[in-house]
């Protein structure tokens, strides 16, 4: 069963947009599957980071939406570890569909209604 998942990468903003998209393409093969349309990306270009991150005090940052199986994202994930270009990355699932146990309004956690 995929999942629709979205990743935010910092990227250092010494790389050039050629290198950074070479990048994407080998990290989006991973994750890639038949009859499943390739992720959306947008590029925010570079950005002042709020505090230095190795060193760096800007970053080329871009985030990309993609359906994946669950087991695709160790590889994915370590792959993306190993190059020295990212600084930074986020990987999170997108739980539009969810719906909480708990309705807002309904106390708050670990406390017990006196009604």
């Amino acid at each position: 069963m995929t999942r629709q998942y979205e990743v935010v990468y910092i990227f250092d903003s010494a790389l050039e947009e050629a290198a950074i998209n070479e990048r994407l393409a080998r990290f989006h093969s991973l994750i890639q599957q038949p009859g499943v349309e390739a992720p959306q990306v947008s590029h925010w270009g570079k950005r002042t980071l709020a505090y230095p991150i190795k060193k760096h005090e800007t970053g080329y940052y871009v985030v990309a939406k993609f359906d994946a199986e669950a087991t695709a994202l160790p590889e994915f994930e370590r792959a993306i570890k190993l190059d020295d270009g990212v600084l930074r990355f986020l990987v999170v699932a997108d739980d539009k569909d969810y719906t909480p146990s708990r309705q807002p309004g309904e106390g708050k956690f670990g406390e017990e209604d006196d009604e």
